[in-house]
């Protein structure tokens, strides 16, 4: 089958990327296939053109000659193998040694002489004849018994390695490569060191009786104070929650959907329309102390609180789980040795937690160095790494080689912040639950820390509401802070439908943008979901050489920031061998290898409680692998499927840190929208946007939870008859 595939891509297939798309199928009447913008590899070769793919029929036919010559079992594996790593490494040699001006490489200049023809974007043609390559290699690898010689596993194997190598270390690579980089294209240790140690990255004029401190240490503060306080308010909301006898506790739970949905810049909106020179709060203490209004919220004050109220629900989600996974047992032990409420909960329930306040750091420091709508809206002069990375690509300098620098040293920051949680934990167990049965009662907390939790979540909860009425409000004044009118008007500025002699007609200024984001969210979604699912079965019901490896690669992507996928996206699919940049496919991608740890990781989960003895039933009568996985396992995942969804959707309608540096006047996105739309100061606009994505993404969430939950009553009825 493979074989068939390469022959057909090799032959019929365009090799190189499509201007036009290759769905519109505009090229098979444009001159295909002699035309070279469309033909073949085949035809150009014929042709004498691209003469560099001729070898490329020869790794194709290999294992067809293998065949021929009635080689055994073997003898065949080790010839696909063979073929399959010779192919992949010649297409991956001329992709990477011929660029936009011939060679890439002054040594291959120097070896071969100078190349007058340039090399384009890889089309469908060369994605089929990688994908055959690959299979060959994995097939002929099966073939030598390895995963107990299964050709499913194996490919699956190869595939998620494969497409973590070309779409997450390959763009890091080009990124660190570009760090090296002078404006000549020359790699000089020199000028890394030069950028990387700028006054204005790592500067201390802060401390020095100056006004400003590098970038840097700006980000690193504000992320190990955001960090430190999301944790704190985080085990106070989960305290509140499980040990106050609080009949609340849904409610709380339910505060912590929103912040998730709603695009990241949004809270900083409404932070602006209470707080800026012309905000409700400003105004009104203003006029009571008869002072002059100030922009004291824009700058650390107005990012501190943003990030706060956006990244407090996640440490919540992170700590309640931890909180209620406490031994009550071990509690309850605590107090019959005559231990008070306060010395059980200080020596042994927060002992317990670290776990948990050690993740909920981590988020919050990683969330706070990757936010950047909330820093592009609130920042003032307090310049972050995420914005200046921003700044540097599109600002006036356009120095990606800057911008790749600021990129590096953000990636410092996260992958340290790793590292250290994992010393601070060390080796210690932290199990509390054994799987015996533990009946006793939690502990109530202690006056002393309940007195203090009531008052912070009190107060916290209520400015959180207050912010959302903002946000809601906002959008139906007519001009904040100066005509205070209620209006539709922004909501038809932006969505507003009309009729014309073709029917209706979409003639809002967001409409655009808006299916656009519906339309990249939804495809995105169940492949991220499907990928990461997948590979978390790879990792639960299979056992292979480099599986450690093979798990932090597809979790890489979660500790690197969106910043940073954005940048090293750009750098590594701008030029050959692969063209994404401008196109729809690359949003797809980045939603894709960004949030797919989700999957993975809500995979692990849903798939360590299903009993191992189903997969060997199913296999033990006939099923193979496959059926196994999508007949068996898949529909016992109902929850890990509805959660890899739901987040993907929301994550890919609501992302703006790497989406801003891969939109285009064709696929621009909501977030991008709306960013414009702040940067214009229609602020009305920005809002009303906002306001319907959190509606839209609300109603699609519970359209989820309803098809998963009907489907799973389905299920149920079959399965209670079938016993019966």
């Amino acid at each position: 089958m493979w074989l068939i595939v390469g022959i057909v891509s090799f032959c019929l297939l365009p090799w190189y990327v499509l201007e036009d798309g290759f769905w519109s199928f505009e090229w098979l009447f444009d001159g295909y296939p002699f035309d070279t913008d469309y033909a073949p590899a085949a035809f150009l070769i014929a042709q004498g053109e691209k003469l560099w793919l001729a070898p490329l029929p020869f790794f194709l036919l290999l294992p067809l000659l293998s065949r021929v010559l009635n080689h055994s079992a073997k003898q065949r594996s080790n010839v696909l193998i063979m073929a399959g790593v010779a192919g992949i490494a010649w297409l991956a040699m001329q992709g990477l040694g011929i660029g936009l001006r011939g060679w890439n490489f002054e040594a291959l200049s120097q070896l071969f002489g100078p190349l007058d023809d340039r090399q384009f974007g890889m089309g469908f043609g060369a994605l089929f004849l990688f994908a055959t390559f690959l299979f060959f290699l994995t097939t002929g690898i099966a073939g030598r018994g390895a995963v107990n010689g299964d050709v499913f596993v194996v490919g699956a194997i190869g595939l998620i390695i494969a497409m973590v190598t070309v779409f997450i270390f390959f763009p890091i690579v080009q990124m660190l490569s570009s760090a090296l980089r002078d404006n000549d294209g020359v790699y000089s240790l020199g000028i890394f060191a030069e950028k990387f140690f700028e006054n204005k990255i790592w500067g201390l004029g802060c401390l020095q009786g100056g006004t400003r401190c590098g970038v840097a240490w700006n980000s690193l503060f504000l992320a190990v104070l955001v960090g430190f306080l999301t944790t704190v308010l985080g085990l106070v909301f989960a305290l509140v929650a499980t040990r106050s006898g609080l009949k609340r506790g849904n409610f709380l739970r339910a505060m912590t959907v929103l912040p998730i949905i709603t695009p990241p810049f949004v809270i900083g909106l409404a932070i602006i329309l209470l707080f800026g020179l012309s905000g409700s709060v400003t105004r009104f203490v203003a006029d009571i102390l008869d002072l002059q209004p100030t922009r004291w919220v824009y700058g650390l004050p107005g990012i501190l609180i943003a990030q706060l109220l956006s990244f407090t629900p996640i440490a919540f989600l992170v700590m309640i789980g931890v909180v209620e996974g406490v031994s009550p047992s071990m509690e309850e032990a605590a107090q019959t040795l005559r231990a008070s409420r306060w010395q059980t909960f200080k020596t042994v329930t927060l002992p317990l937690m670290r776990p948990g306040l050690a993740n909920a750091f981590l988020l919050g420091f990683i969330e706070s160095m990757a936010d950047f709508g909330n820093p592009l809206v609130l920042g003032g002069n307090y310049d972050v790494l995420s914005t200046e990375i921003f700044f540097a690509i599109v600002g006036a300098q356009n120095d990606q080689g800057m911008a790749a620098v600021l990129a590096i040293a953000l990636l410092i920051f996260t992958l340290s912040a790793f590292y250290a949680q994992r010393r601070w934990l060390g080796k210690k167990s932290y199990t509390t639950k054994t799987g015996k049965g533990d009946s006793g009662v939690h502990v109530m907390m202690p006056k002393r820390v309940l007195l203090p939790c009531y008052l912070v979540a009190g107060i916290w909860t209520l400015f959180t509401a207050t912010v959302y009425g903002m946000i809601l409000y906002g959008g139906f004044v007519e001009t904040w802070g100066l005509n205070n009118t209620l209006t539709f008007k922004h909501y038809i500025t932006a969505f507003g439908v009309g009729f014309n002699d073709f029917g209706i007609h979409f003639k809002g200024s967001a409409w655009d943008s808006f299916f656009t984001t519906l339309k990249i969210a939804a495809t995105a979604a169940p492949l991220t979901a499907m990928l990461g699912l997948l590979t978390a079965w790879l990792l639960v019901r299979q056992n292979f050489a480099g599986k450690n490896a093979f798990e932090f690669g597809t979790m890489l992507s979660f500790a690197i920031p969106g910043t940073v996928i954005g940048v090293s996206y750009i750098l590594a699919f701008n030029v050959p061998p692969i063209e994404l940049t401008g196109t729809g496919v690359i949003l797809i991608i980045s939603f894709i290898f960004r949030n797919m740890p989700v999957g993975v990781r809500a995979g692990i989960a849903s798939m360590s409680q299903l009993d191992k003895s189903l997969d060997e039933a199913s296999l033990t009568l006939g099923a193979n692998t496959w059926k196994t996985f999508t007949r068996i396992i898949l529909p016992l995942m109902r929850p890990a499927i509805l959660a890899a969804l739901v987040f993907s959707f929301v994550r890919a309608m609501t992302a703006i840190s790497a989406v801003i540096f891969l939109v285009s006047a064709e696929y621009n996105m909501a977030t991008s929208y709306i960013i414009g739309r702040v940067e214009n100061n229609d602020y009305g606009i920005a809002i009303a946007y906002s306001s319907v994505l959190i509606v839209v993404m609300l109603t699609v969430v519970a359209l989820m939870q309803f098809i998963v939950n009907r489907s799973g009553k389905g299920s149920r009825l079959a399965q209670s008859r079938t016993n019966w």
